[in-house]
C-alpha cells in the first residue's frame, strides 16, 4: 500500500481533499483509481488507511477509514549533527538517517567543511532537505518527520543545550566502550569530509563529548552517520 505525507488535518471516518503533491504522485504518476487504498500521516504522530473515493481533473478526495498510533521510532532519541557536505553526499547522509530512526538532525559547518549556504539559497536548500526527509519516512514507515535544522558553527552548537549522552566520530582514536553508560538521549555528531580537526575534537571533548571510533577504517561522512546509528539500534533495543 502506497504512503504519502500529506499537510493536513486527519481524522477518521472523514473526507479530505488531497494536496497537489500527493494528488500528483498518487493520482497522475501511480494512476490510483477510485475504490483504491493507501496510508497517510501528517508528521504529528501514526497513521490513517484511506480510500479513494472521487477523482477530478486536477483533485481528488479520499475517505479516511481507520487510524494506526504506531510511529515505528527507536527506543532512544539521536540528535545528528552532521556537518554539511555537497552534492548527493549530504542528500544520501539525511535519507539514511531518518531511515535508521534518527530524531533530528542539525546541520553543521566546520573547519573543513566544504558547503556555506548563502543567504538567498538558505530555504530552497533547508526545504530539499526537508522533503528528502519526507521521502524517507514514505519509504520507511515512519510516521513523525525528523526536522533538518538551519546551519550553526559547530562552536555555537556545542554550547547549546545537547542530549546528556555525547559522542563524536572520531577515527583513529582509543576505542572505549561508549555505549556501556549510554542514556536513550543522544547527541552524535560526524565530521566533515576530511574529517574533524584535532583542535575540534579537543573542543568536544571539553563539551563532555566521548570520542568513538568503530572500526579500523575510515568511513565516508555520508557512511558514517549510517553505521553509528546502525550500532545504536542494535545495541539500544
Amino acid at each position: 500500500m502506497p504512503r504519502f505525507f500529506i499537510e493536513a488535518e486527519l481524522n477518521v471516518e472523514t473526507t479530505v481533499e488531497l494536496t497537489e503533491t500527493v494528488f500528483h504522485h498518487w493520482v497522475k504518476v501511480l494512476r490510483a483509481q477510485v475504490g483504491e487504498t493507501a496510508t497517510l500521516f501528517n508528521g504529528q504522530g501514526g497513521e490513517y488507511e484511506v480510500e479513494l473515493t472521487e477523482v477530478a481533473k486536477k483533485s481528488a478526495s479520499v475517505f479516511i477509514k481507520s487510524f494506526n498510533a504506531d510511529n515505528r521510532t527507536p527506543k532512544f532519541t539521536t540528535l545528528l549533527g552532521q556537518v554539511m557536505s555537497k552534492g548527493d553526499r549530504m542528500d544520501y547522509a539525511i535519507q539514511k538517517a531518518v531511515e535508521l530512526g534518527v530524531s533530528e538532525i542539525q546541520l553543521l559547518t566546520s573547519e573543513r567543511c566544504e558547503m556555506r549556504l548563502k543567504y538567498d539559497r538558505d530555504q530552497k536548500k533547508l526545504d530539499h532537505w526537508q522533503g528528502v526527509a519526507i521521502a524517507a519516512c514514505e519509504q520507511c514507515g515512519l510516521n513523525i518527520v525528523p526536522k533538518i535544522l538551519a546551519p550553526l558553527s559547530l562552536e555555537k552548537w556545542l554550547d547549546s543545550d545537547l542530549p546528556t549522552t555525547k559522542l563524536v566520530l572520531a577515527p583513529n582514536k582509543d576505542e572505549v566502550n561508549v555505549l556501556k553508560d549510554a542514556t536513550r538521549d543522544i547527541a552524535l555528531l560526524i565530521g566533515p569530509e576530511g574529517g574533524l580537526s584535532e583542535a575540534e575534537i579537543s573542543l568536544c571533548n571539553n563539551k563532555g563529548f566521548i570520542n568513538w571510533c568503530i572500526g579500523e577504517r575510515v568511513l565516508r561522512t555520508e557512511t558514517a552517520p549510517i553505521v553509528a546509528l546502525s550500532i545504536l539500534n542494535f545495541n539500544l533495543i
